[in-house]
């Protein structure tokens, strides 16, 4: 099996600097079952895309604000990079595309099962209690009603 780590940047300037830029980036470990290279290339492909939109979307959500640090003299935050903001936690993101993998599910049809049941763009939206029934639905798990 394979491994695969898959990375996507981009720097921003940052508003009334002349000099200086805000770095974004997502980095994404996944395993390659696959060994035909065409397969490969596709699902290294379908990845690329995933991990490059993540950060384009969340470039697009700052605030309305010009993607930056914001005021260069405040500690404030962007929302690209504060921590975990109740998103599902890396830990799960693997363990999700890990069965998935396992079970044949190319990435892109993952994304649209995702999309069709909690009406999010994909994998990278869901939020730790969403990514939690995603990973059931793949275990099979079947919860018992209140």
């Amino acid at each position: 099996m394979l491994k695969a780590i898959v990375s996507y940047s981009k720097k921003i300037p940052v508003p009334d600097s002349e000099y200086s830029s805000q770095g974004y980036s997502l980095s994404l470990e996944t395993e390659l079952p696959e060994t035909d290279l065409a397969a490969i290339r596709t699902r290294l492909s379908e990845t690329f895309n995933l991990v490059r939109s993540q950060v384009e979307n969340e470039l697009s959500n700052v605030s309305g604000k010009n993607p930056g640090l914001g005021d260069p003299g405040s500690n404030e935050v962007p929302l690209a990079a504060a921590h975990n903001n109740g998103h599902a936690t890396n830990r799960q993101l693997k363990f999700i595309t890990d069965l998935a993998t396992r079970q044949g599910i190319a990435l892109s049809d993952l994304n649209g099962r995702i999309r069709e049941r909690f009406g999010l763009d994909g994998l990278y939206d869901l939020d730790r209690k969403q990514a939690s029934t995603v990973l059931d639905l793949l275990k099979g798990v079947q919860k018992k009603a209140a």
